[in-house]
């Protein structure tokens, strides 16, 4: 009988679909265990990996294992549940154990600094309110035993400290909501659908209290690095304990910090973007998803997770409620209360009284625009205006123009490596920028096929609706917010900062503009042009393009002014838009998933998406088709595989591109064919010409 021995099972960050086993180092001052780091050898270079189990054998055999060359922590970094979770998102996303991992780690402690590398306690404490001293502790977690211990008989969470302000009066729909969530037990998914402006965000903050009250912790999801100032803002006047703050616009050693004091329990509060779904906590009690239908929440490249579904998991793991909360809630949560699964919770009116904002279709057919404007929507800008109110108006398009062509023979300025034409911008030396792979050059004086200089600016971006803006209201200050206009660090928060403040008249963006955020003095809503998302190739078009639409128009009339929605189409009478402007984004969601059962659409059935690119045009086809020969023995009658073909953007960035679609009526058959699928494509011979990846559940199919 072979001898025991200690094998540590380690995660290495490596593009390989397995771990390693390795002995205990030679000098090893505490007991290995899992969830610790540990650097390695690892071909011919050290890397930190990080220990996901022990045993007592190896099928190598002890003499062919090598030693770890030193253990870097005293204790666990990550518990149990959370390793589980990670071997699940592993298995389910089908991606390389070592790179999950690592996407769970902070930078400095994937690159093995030491876990005491600062105070975990230096975390964002609350700002103090105007006119008050800073709460005792508010810099650091030590000390913070009220919010640790359990309440006092009698005692409000104000008379307690965990409060900075006494909170506002609920309605009877947010009170119902909050006791709802709070008498949940164990786990539970609930989705709390809220009209724009209807205070999703103070029902957080009461069930928050509630949480931090009893001395557990509250994880808090939102989908952008946009949206956590406000929220942070409200959290910080509102609670005098710690929040730590995790997105990836922070510093190393910063998040670090943060990531450390959640997992000491030192910040009662976690606030973050789809990367903090995987922060440890020490004492969970509540996770939050906050716009849960936005599809920032899923990874596009590398690690293609959806934080939103490893939360559930998460939570359920953990044994806690979590709550999603939208004004327009994904297909696949709507579809899941539906089933049973998700409990359904409802503000449909505004708080405090404000009215829903008039919605109406402005018809642009046979219309001279000016600037991507028609004359109705200019004279309503103007009548706004003049009353002292904000207007907003929405494009999702940057730059000055989609298109330079010439007049004489029809020549486009193209992008040399993407299927893609350049727009044209006016803040950037009027250059030529690709959108998709960053490629600039100079705007041209004469056409490239034929030379002649009736060069023409067709359609038009942000920066072109600004220019028209400035010249017909020229009193008027006009904010520009968009990618563009936000790339300095700090950009956004100050432009959201003076819209907020009524210190410009008119804003124009695209959708960062359009989520979220509170402009009491917006009373009109303009928006320019969706009506691609009435034709969109992707089956999820037109979800998109209606919630886009309800979240731009939830940007108006939220305070005691009335609001005003003005929507550009030359499609008025199309019956999916007609349906969400007359009877709102419930009705419109249960017709459009009704086709989409019919057409066998998820959350009717279940996707997975290999996608492949190269240098070389033929490569990816020539790999998909031999994985599609791989896959088709295994599929059986429950899973279908279609393609393989080219992406609707064939070449972008100088690569081509294809991808091969499967799908099936149920998650576990489709699962059953990746499981088995996916050890054969490493075998593929055309392999390793090209760079392949899959997407489970993708967001974007095109």
């Amino acid at each position: 009988m072979p001898r025991d021995y200690l094998v540590l099972r380690v995660a290495v960050p490596a593009p390989l679909p397995r771990w390693f086993d390795y002995l205990a180092p030679r000098v090893c001052p505490h007991p290995p265990q899992p969830g610790m780091r540990v650097k390695v050898p690892f071909g011919r270079s050290e890397v930190v990996g990080l220990i996901m189990e022990l045993a007592n054998q190896s099928a190598l055999g002890e003499g062919r294992l090598k030693h770890a060359l030193s253990l870097l922590d005293e204790q666990p970094l990550l518990d149990e549940s959370l390793l589980g979770l990670l071997r699940w998102a592993s298995a389910y996303y089908h991606h390389p154990i070592g790179e999950v991992v690592a996407a769970a780690l902070p930078g400095l402690l994937r690159a093995g600094r030491a876990a005491s590398l600062a105070d975990p306690g230096d975390v964002q404490g609350r700002a103090p309110a105007k006119g008050s001293a800073p709460a005792k502790g508010s810099a650091s977690v030590a000390g913070k035993s009220e919010a640790k211990g359990s309440r006092m008989p009698g005692a409000t969470a104000l008379d307690q400290g965990l409060l900075a302000a006494a909170p506002p009066a609920l309605n009877a729909a947010q009170q119902q909501a909050v006791t709802e969530v709070a008498e949940a037990q164990g786990f539970q998914v609930l989705l709390l659908q809220g009209v724009t402006g209807s205070g999703k965000t103070e029902v957080y903050l009461r069930l928050i209290e509630r949480v931090v009250a009893r001395g557990a912790q509250v994880l808090v999801l939102a989908p952008e690095i946009g949206l956590t100032p406000q929220l942070l803002a409200r959290f910080q006047q509102r609670f005098a304990v710690p929040i730590a703050v995790l997105h990836s616009a922070l510093g190393e050693r910063e998040r670090a910090q943060n990531w450390l004091a959640a997992r000491a329990g030192r910040a009662p509060i976690v606030l973050g973007t789809r990367s903090a779904v995987f922060t440890p906590l020490a004492r969970p009690g509540l996770i939050i998803i906050d716009e849960e239908h936005d599809a920032s929440f899923k990874q596009q490249d590398g690690f293609r997770y959806h934080a939103r579904d490893v939360a559930i998991l998460r939570a359920q793991r953990a044994g806690i409620p979590v709550l999603l909360g939208s004004a327009t809630p994904s297909f696949e949560s709507l579809y899941n209360v539906r089933q049973g699964r998700y409990r359904a919770l409802s503000l449909p009116e505004r708080a405090g009284g404000a009215a829903h904002p008039e919605m109406r279709l402005l018809d642009v057919r046979h219309q001279v625009l000016q600037g991507g404007m028609s004359a109705p929507l200019l004279d309503a800008v103007g009548e706004h205006l003049a009353r002292g109110e904000q207007v907003l108006l929405f494009l999702n398009r940057r730059g000055f123009a989609p298109l330079l062509m010439c007049h004489a023979c029809g020549w486009s300025a193209q992008c040399e490596r993407c299927d893609a034409r350049m727009v044209l911008y006016l803040d950037q030396a009027r250059a030529l920028h690709c959108q998709h792979c960053g490629a600039q050059r100079a705007r041209p004086e004469q056409c490239a096929a034929c030379q002649s200089a009736e060069l023409r600016v067709l359609g038009y971006g942000t920066e072109r609706v600004e220019q028209t803006l400035c010249e017909h209201f020229p009193a008027a200050e006009v904010l520009r917010i968009d990618r563009d206009s936000t790339r300095r660090k700090g950009a956004l928060d100050d432009l959201l900062a003076r819209a907020q403040q009524g210190g410009a008249q008119i804003l124009i963006g695209t959708q960062m503009l359009a989520k979220g955020h509170h402009l009491p003095n917006v009373t009109l809503a303009g928006i320019l042009n969706l009506d691609q998302g009435l034709f969109g190739a992707d089956f999820r078009a037109a979800e998109r393009m209606a919630q886009l639409i309800v979240q731009v128009a939830g940007r108006a009339g939220r305070a005691h002014k009335p609001g005003r929605v003005l929507i550009q189409t030359h499609h008025p009478t199309h019956p999916l838009l007609t349906a969400l402007i007359r009877d709102g984004y419930a009705a419109f969601a249960e017709a459009a998933l009704t086709e989409r059962k019919h057409a066998h659409l998820p959350p009717y059935s279940s996707l997975a998406l290999l996608r492949a690119e190269a240098v070389n045009r033929a490569a990816p086809l020539e790999f998909l088709r031999a994985a599609q020969a791989a896959a088709e023995p295994l599929a059986g009658a429950a899973v279908q595989i279609l393609g393989p073909v080219s992406a609707p953007m064939e070449r972008r960035a100088g690569r081509y591109r294809a991808q091969l679609l499967v799908q099936a009526a149920r998650r576990n058959e489709l699962q059953r064919l990746l499981d088995a699928w996916m050890p054969l494509l490493e075998t593929i011979k055309t392999a390793r010409k090209v760079r392949w990846s899959l997407d489970v559940d993708p967001v974007e199919i095109l």
